[in-house]
């Protein structure tokens, strides 16, 4: 008897991000890695499950280009990330790794 080859369906990861805190606690996560090329394909997993070709004209790029730019192997600018994230409905925010203990 011959095994058969495993068949799996195709996974991404927009399909999942239905609700705001779906997208909220993906990005947390990816946050976390302190990646960006990571974040860059995190946000266009955000913005295949909401409407990419809407976010281009938002952002001001075609819809090819904003794809390339957030695949996780485009390098966007941070400019770009900031201008998707906005158009997204997101605010970057910046906060300190750990509070430095108080000497003295």
């Amino acid at each position: 008897m011959t095994a058969q080859p495993a068949s799996f369906s195709h996974y991404d990861t927009a399909d999942y991000l239905q609700t705001e805190d779906d997208i909220t606690a993906y990005l947390e996560a990816v946050m976390e890695e302190n990646d960006p090329a990571l974040l860059a394909a995190a946000l266009g997993d955000v913005a295949r499950a909401r409407n990419m070709s809407q976010l281009a004209k938002e952002v001001g790029m075609s819809r090819e280009g904003l794809y390339k730019a957030l695949s996780g192997e485009g390098n966007p600018a941070f400019s770009t990330i900031s201008k998707v994230a906005n158009a997204l409905g997101l605010r970057l925010t910046i906060e300190p790794l750990s509070r430095p203990e108080a000497h003295g």
